[in-house]
């Protein structure tokens, strides 16, 4: 049965987390993921290249060779595990799951904040300092949206959950008080 890429991201994703964790490295992994990552946007068919069954090995070798060579140790290592396996194409799909798990580690929420006005750097970084304090994190990093529907106020969605504390809501739900009198 062939596994999708989900379960696959998720089971390597943790698999270089607890190695990551257990040989103290967490922090210089996640960085370097985090270049992985960039490499992949700006390559988005890399992974598709690197399984790709119309290449030879000696042809996917030499890309795999370029791409990791700025590379050593933990995160190496498991570039080429991850070739080895052919789930090149997966890879999104593991650092997701590696961040998520570092995140967690390091109590850090990530969300959206939703205003009728775009907000200003200042009152984002208030609201983010509320956002995590009320989670119970570290740090919170939201994403700022545009939504003129609400009309006023904020809605936020951070570590599964909402705060709605728009106007548009605060109307429906005066409304609907007044129509059950």
């Amino acid at each position: 049965m062939k596994l999708d890429k989900y379960t696959v991201g998720k089971r390597y994703g943790k698999a270089l987390f607890e190695l990551a964790i257990e040989n103290k490295a967490a922090d210089a992994v996640y960085q370097e993921l985090l270049t992985v990552r960039e490499i992949c946007k700006e390559i988005p068919d890399l992974g598709n290249i690197l399984t790709d069954v119309r290449l030879t090995g000696a042809e996917k070798k030499a890309i795999m060779d370029a791409f990791t060579g700025n590379f050593e140790g933990i995160i190496k290592n498991f570039l080429l595990v991850v070739f080895e396996y052919n789930r090149s194409d997966d890879l999104p799909f593991m650092i997701d799951e590696y961040e998520h798990r570092y995140d967690e580690l390091n109590k850090i929420a990530h969300g959206t904040v939703t205003t009728a006005v775009p907000l200003s750097e200042e009152k984002k970084h208030e609201l983010e300092a509320k956002v995590a304090d009320v989670f119970g994190y570290q740090k919170a990093t939201l994403t700022p949206l545009v939504d003129e529907s609400i009309l006023g106020g904020v809605i936020v969605e951070a570590d599964h959950q909402v705060i709605d504390g728009s106007l548009a809501s605060q109307l429906n739900g005066l409304r609907a008080a007044l129509s059950k009198k």
